[in-house]
């Protein structure tokens, strides 16, 4: 994807901007070839943004091209110098309050030049807002009220807004992001498409890929025709960069996971795992009661309220297991033996969520996990449960963890029945990528729960299919990425 600033301004830093190509916005509206070219991202430095001006018909036109601009209409349109109204994730209101904190007057103005500004104090917070507001150049006003500071105006700015005294900050500024660009697309220029994958160093053992496995997955995507990039939330202003998305981030619908796939989603990316899917896969009160409707087998299960919980001795018996309706390998699910028991765990349960799943409970040694990709399953893992433990994971009162072993079969080997049910099961969530738990019991196999990004780990689910595990689940980002552009040119 090549890059292109439009811009009316004659100042010599952006002509300076090497393997940037520069044309004023009358001959990127007008001259034909424009419509023509493809795999453009376009950076609008248009002088002004306003309604039916040229700026706003450069980012219009871009869109309807195919040219990916930033920013966009709907930025644009959003952040018209009107009072802002979105709503900012505690995050980043969290960040907006530690950093204004030391500041004794109530009213403030940030300027945000390609997610930087002036004071390095404030580069952090400038990020992220960049990250939200994904726009070339930004000026925000915050004001204290109450002891609490409040994003009282976001606007998108051309380029005569720009101080002059910013101006060799912004040059700078500028010369960085795309130098960046550059050296990234030199190193694989043959390639056509590009993916960012979203990961988090922090999660550690919990990540769901390893860094060998995410290595592996750049070597794929690069096979396939697709120049893949490690991307960490504090990177998210550049998802329109992209065209997919792929999430190997634990997921969360109260998070930036769900946030970015929502928005990723909403501007053209492909995307893996898709908001839908993160919704209907971390919420085990949608399971339950979709596996239901479509009579697969699961143990035991109702849905619990403070009204109806005098139900799960008869209904169920004990043990049983709780689950959070969030709940996600093995954190936030108990299990309890005694009515004691149940009812402490039940009062504690309570107190974050008005829903609770009560399941039968089933001891079984190990849980099949198919993986299912574009509704066909294409590996198959035996999970074993954590040594003297009931789940797969254990985690100590001090924050240790440790993990029953798992190993990885061919997936003709596996239990045809755990497959297919495991496929049937997927196939009611989306077409994406999903890992299917399954317990086997007397000859019977049981669905516990369909998970949304489901590990992939160097050594333990790519054990039989290798580097053909991760080529798959590229080619399949191929396909998708290709019928999003065949459908962009058609319109």
């Amino acid at each position: 994807m090549s890059d292109v600033i439009v811009t009316e301004s004659q100042a010599g830093w952006i002509e300076a901007i090497e393997g940037v190509e520069v044309v004023d916005p009358r001959e990127y509206l007008t001259d034909p070839r424009w419509n023509r070219r493809r795999g453009i991202k376009v950076y609008n430095l248009a002088r002004s943004y306003r309604y039916q001006s040229f700026g706003y018909y450069v980012s219009l036109l871009a869109e309807a091209r195919g040219h990916r601009p930033m920013p966009n209409v709907t930025a644009i349109q959003d952040l018209a110098g009107k009072a802002n109204v979105r709503l900012l994730s505690p995050e980043l209101d969290e960040l907006i309050q530690h950093a204004f904190a030391p500041l004794t007057k109530d009213e403030f103005e940030l300027s945000v030049y390609f997610g930087r500004n002036l004071a390095k104090r404030y580069d952090r917070l400038a990020r992220e807002l960049f990250n939200t507001f994904p726009c070339p150049l930004l000026r925000f006003q915050f004001s204290r009220r109450k002891e609490k500071w409040r994003l009282r105006r976001a606007e998108v700015i051309g380029i005569k807004s720009v101080p002059p005294a910013h101006w060799p900050f912004v040059a700078r500024q500028a010369e960085l992001h795309f130098a960046g660009r550059g050296a990234a697309r030199s190193k694989k220029s043959s390639l056509r498409y590009d993916l960012a994958i979203l990961h988090n160093p922090d999660e550690k053992e919990l990540a769901p890929s390893d860094s060998k496995s995410l290595q592996k997955m750049i070597k794929a995507a690069a096979s396939v025709g697709i120049r893949a990039e490690l991307l960490t939330r504090e990177d998210a202003g550049r998802l329109l960069e992209f065209d997919a998305l792929f999430i190997r981030e634990t997921t969360a619908v109260n998070h930036h996971t769900y946030r970015l796939a929502r928005w990723a989603e909403r501007e053209g990316l492909v995307v893996m795992d898709d908001p839908q899917s993160i919704i209907r896969c971390t919420n085990k009160v949608y399971l339950a009661e979709i596996l239901d409707k479509a009579k697969i087998d699961v143990p035991k299960t109702i849905v619990i309220h403070r009204g109806n919980a005098d139900q799960i001795i008869s209904a169920i018996g004990l043990p049983c297991v709780l689950k959070r309706p969030d709940s996600a390998f093995s954190k936030g699910v108990t299990k309890a033996e005694t009515e004691a028991e149940l009812a402490e765990k039940l009062e504690e349960m309570f107190s974050h969520s008005e829903l609770v799943i009560a399941q039968q409970f089933m001891q079984t040694d190990f849980d099949w996990r198919i993986g299912v990709l574009d509704g066909r399953a294409f590996f198959a893992s035996k999970y074993h449960m954590a040594r003297g433990h009931w789940q797969i994971a254990k985690y100590e009162d001090e924050g240790k963890q440790t993990f029953g072993k798992a190993e990885t079969l061919p997936i003709e080997l596996a239990p045809r029945r755990a497959v297919s049910t495991a496929v049937k099961a997927a196939n009611l969530i989306g077409d994406g990528l999903y890992g299917v738990d399954v317990k086997e019991s007397d000859g019977k196999f049981y669905v516990i729960e369909v998970n949304d990004n489901p590990n992939l780990d160097s050594g333990v689910e790519d054990a039989i299919l290798r580097e053909e595990l991760y080529r798959r689940i590229m080619e399949s980002f191929l396909r998708r990425i290709e019928r999003r552009k065949a459908g962009e040119h058609a319109q």
